[in-house]
């Protein structure tokens, strides 16, 4: 029996970590786990790959926790390359309706006229998977977005 087609949006940059699985542009299948990144996405992906076939791969690429990033990236990557499945990213406002996103302590990235910059003391929205999935509203440009404070 041949594996639905699927495609996956990995939202990567919080708490929990957040997947999307859709066929047709919308949304079949919500994943939501906790854990460290490193130890949630290949177990995760064991059992996607089980179940579907993937035609493409769309993640949050920052800002937010650089580990987490820096490590999704690098996991995407190898499966664009080795299975040949497209990756795709947008940048973590995109998944929360562009809201605050904590960065360090008690600080929190904010967009404003397509700049990212640093603020204090806000609140953090949360992130939401689309229910339906627009292709086009993503980039082909996937390297990760790290934002560092100076030192």
């Amino acid at each position: 029996m041949q594996k639905p087609l699927v495609d996956i949006v990995a939202i990567v940059i919080s708490k929990p970590l957040l997947i999307g699985i859709y066929k047709n542009g919308k949304l079949i299948e919500k994943i939501e786990k906790e854990g460290m990144t490193s130890d949630v996405l290949p177990s995760l992906f064991d059992e996607i790959l089980q179940k579907y076939e993937i035609n493409s791969i769309i993640y949050s690429k920052g800002p937010g926790s650089f580990m987490a990033i820096k490590l999704a990236y690098v996991f995407f990557k190898t499966f664009e390359v080795a299975k040949k499945i497209k990756l795709l990213a947008a940048d973590g406002f995109y998944f929360n309706k562009n809201m605050p996103i904590k960065a360090v302590g008690n600080s929190y990235f904010v967009k404003k006229e397509g700049i990212i910059t640093l603020k204090k003391e806000l609140e953090e929205g949360t992130f939401e998977l689309p229910t339906e999935l627009k292709i086009t509203d993503f980039s082909e440009e996937t390297e990760p977005l790290y934002i560092l404070k100076a030192v």
